[in-house]
């Protein structure tokens, strides 16, 4: 069975900024796409530290707590009503 995760709302903000620099590289080459690589890979970077961070803290499994993140961010539960 896969434990709930509360999941802060600082990390989801991580996430999707990673995700919107990541969506940056389509149709970039050379120069351009190294540039925005490095912005996608220090966002990610980010991301990264912070879950290890709140995992350790709360006690919870990284993966999981890796998995949620991004499910949550790209995978959104529809809003009730």
């Amino acid at each position: 069975m896969i434990q709930r995760v509360d999941i802060p709302d600082r990390i989801i903000a991580l996430q999707q900024a990673a995700d919107a620099e990541h969506a940056k590289l389509a149709g970039l080459a050379d120069a351009e796409r190294e540039t925005q690589w490095k912005h996608w890979y220090e966002a990610a970077v980010t991301v990264q530290a912070a879950v290890t961070d709140h995992a350790r803290e709360a006690g919870l499994s990284r993966s999981a707590l890796e998995s949620a993140v991004k499910k949550a961010v790209r995978h959104p539960a529809p809003a009730d009503g």
